[in-house]
């Protein structure tokens, strides 16, 4: 087993190390195995097993402290387990730290988007990795370019990548969020509630987005207490309770009223859903 040292600095300005191609198809993008955590006499995850694969979204649902944000600070390398591992690229880490962790190609989307608002969309994408010209000046022209075009491969309609983001709408917001992801080389994408406190019409477009970015690839790991939008985007849920992965269901195997069951813990022996093998 591998512990993860620091990761190495870029030798050049805005460059950074490229995590490489997806895994092979059929293999996982990352491994939890047997992950624990607590926090003084809490268990807050207890023995979690996981895969995440690239070209699905997963689900992870729960109730309050059932552990969600917990996992997802683990992955991200926010927090260190107490046991377990994750595995990556064929390499086995003990734990991660959030340099290394994207490094390897995670990113995550948190609820408050940790955008600047004072700066234009552009910016905000490239933001801590702005390109140079002539080594010392800032290549805004390049910016605006390859921020275009990357929101227009996204299908992220924004008045203009000049815009200053204060004026965006929530929606826009989140797609620049999941635009300085990818820019980060971000092959896989974690979304923490992607669609609070947003209306209908915004929370639409923000599903949309999320999906295709599992039809396009990339492994997508979604923490979401709206099951509705749960089921219209998610390939595989998996349901938290009290620390515990009590169930990992493809989404057609089961229906909204089981995993509300598993959450609240009433099935009381349902069984239409199957558990989901996991794949080795």
């Amino acid at each position: 087993m591998t512990t993860v040292s620091s990761p190495e600095k870029s030798s050049h300005h805005g460059e950074k190390k490229n995590p490489g191609p997806f895994p092979p198809k059929g293999l996982p993008f990352i491994r939890l195995q047997n992950i624990k955590k607590r926090f003084g006499p809490v268990i807050a995850l207890d023995g979690i097993d996981l895969a995440i694969y690239p070209g699905e979204v997963t689900a992870l649902v729960g109730d309050n402290g059932a552990g969600k944000s917990t996992l997802i600070k683990i992955i991200s390398g926010v927090l260190k387990p107490d046991e377990g591992e994750l595995s990556l690229n064929g390499k086995v880490y003990k734990h991660l730290t959030p340099s290394r962790a994207i490094e390897l190609g995670i990113s995550t989307v948190y609820q408050d988007l940790a955008l600047v608002d004072c700066l234009d969309v552009a910016s905000n994408i490239f933001l801590g990795r702005e390109p140079l010209k002539a080594a010392f000046f800032v290549d805004k022209k390049r910016m605006n370019k390859e921020s275009e075009e990357l929101l227009r491969r996204l299908n992220v309609s924004i008045p203009s990548v000049t815009t200053p983001v204060e004026f965006l709408s929530g929606g826009q917001r989140q797609g620049v969020a999941v635009a300085r992801s990818i820019k980060l080389q971000g092959r896989m994408l974690i979304f923490d509630e992607p669609t609070a406190a947003m209306g209908v019409s915004e929370s639409a477009k923000v599903l949309e987005l999320i999906r295709s970015l599992g039809d396009e690839g990339f492994a997508v790991l979604v923490i979401s207490h709206n099951l509705h939008h749960v089921f219209a985007i998610a390939d595989r849920i998996c349901v938290l309770r009290n620390g515990r992965l009590i169930k990992n269901i493809r989404k057609e195997d089961t229906d909204l009223e089981e995993v509300v069951g598993f959450i609240v813990d009433s099935n009381q022996g349902r069984s239409k859903g199957t558990e989901a093998k996991t794949r080795q």
